[in-house]
């Protein structure tokens, strides 16, 4: 499943960034879409998703009241709103889309490339 991500960059701490995944409409209609990330030395963790293709959102402990997951059903996007950021953040970001959603990275089965985000002053 082709994902393309987008909007990483460097940021302030207490700064925002909003990242864009973009599929193929055949993926969007098909699987749900969630994010995950991988920081330095660590293993790839969840941040958020959708639910088996609804509206119903989950998210990390770690991201609740900072991080927004949105979807753009007629571009067959999902966006990702990160405000209040933290050095902790930062780490590569990856869209994913799999069956159901969720926190268990194996119901994922197409992964796209990664944006960075960096936190730091």
């Amino acid at each position: 499943e082709q994902l393309v991500e987008s909007g990483g960059g460097l940021v302030q701490p207490g700064g925002s960034l909003k990242l864009s995944c973009a599929a193929s409409s055949r993926t969007f209609n098909s699987y749900t879409m969630g994010w995950f990330r991988r920081a330095p030395g660590k293993e790839r963790e969840f941040v958020a998703s959708f639910r088996w293709g609804g509206s119903t959102t989950e998210y990390a402990d770690s991201v609740k009241g900072r991080f927004t997951i949105s979807k753009d059903i007629a571009k067959s996007t999902v966006y990702m709103e990160m405000t209040n950021l933290k050095p902790e953040d930062t780490a590569i970001y990856y869209c994913a889309a799999g069956l159901g959603g969720g926190s268990n990275e194996n119901v994922y089965n197409g992964w796209g490339q990664g944006t960075q985000v960096t936190v730091s002053s």
